[in-house]
């Protein structure tokens, strides 16, 4: 297991099919999260213990079609699928970190701020490089902004595995992020998380 594994994003190309795929396995229905202004999504959230969640995130109806396609391929997916991870770092550590992984050899992408306003009303902002599908995560920074994960249901994270069809370069690229223990097996480029529900564990 990655101790570092900040939350899982399940994606898909309608949001409440998405929630209502999470809510029947796990057996505990996910929180609203809140809008992502600007980028045409909305996310609700499980906690997975201690500070890691799993996000659920798809288009927004509320908002605008965005002029650029939204994050985590939800424009191109044909159903919901666990599509990409983030790594946290320690607040105020991202910039140092990206340069530490460019010097060994992987470059996550330039950090941006975001920010999203849950609806209690509560704004959260964080910093993050670029994030991204496949098996390697993006970083993300909540620097002193309330961590999502608290107070959140929690369904448990019993195992998470990264997937490449090589995978020492695989291994590799990770260490570059701060995760040379990450689990990485041979095939397609990917990810499997097991969690266990309220009903029964499930794999994502």
């Amino acid at each position: 297991m990655i101790s570092s594994v900040d939350h899982l994003v399940y994606a898909g190309p309608d949001l409440a099919e998405a929630v209502g795929r999470i809510a029947e396995r796990a057996g505990v229905r996910p929180v609203e999260g809140g809008p992502h202004p600007g980028l045409g999504t909305r996310n609700f959230l499980l906690g997975l213990g201690g500070r890691s969640y799993l996000e659920i995130v798809g288009p927004d109806p509320d908002q605008p079609v965005p002029s650029r396609p939204r994050p985590f391929a939800v424009d191109t997916l044909a159903a919901p699928a666990l599509v990409g991870w983030a790594l946290a770092v320690e607040p105020g550590t991202l910039d140092e970190r990206v340069a530490r992984a460019r010097g060994a050899g992987h470059d996550p992408g330039t950090p941006a701020a975001m920010s999203r306003r849950r609806p209690d009303g509560t704004l959260l902002a964080w910093r993050l490089t670029p994030p991204r599908t496949g098996p390697f995560p993006f970083l993300i920074d909540w620097g002193d902004t309330p961590h999502p994960a608290a107070a959140l249901p929690v369904v448990p994270l019993d195992s998470f595995e990264i997937t490449h069809p090589d995978p020492e370069a695989a291994r590799a690229a990770l260490a570059a992020l701060g995760v040379p223990d990450a689990p990485v097996a041979e095939g397609e480029p990917g990810l499997r998380a097991r969690i266990i529900g309220r009903d029964g564990t499930f794999t994502l």
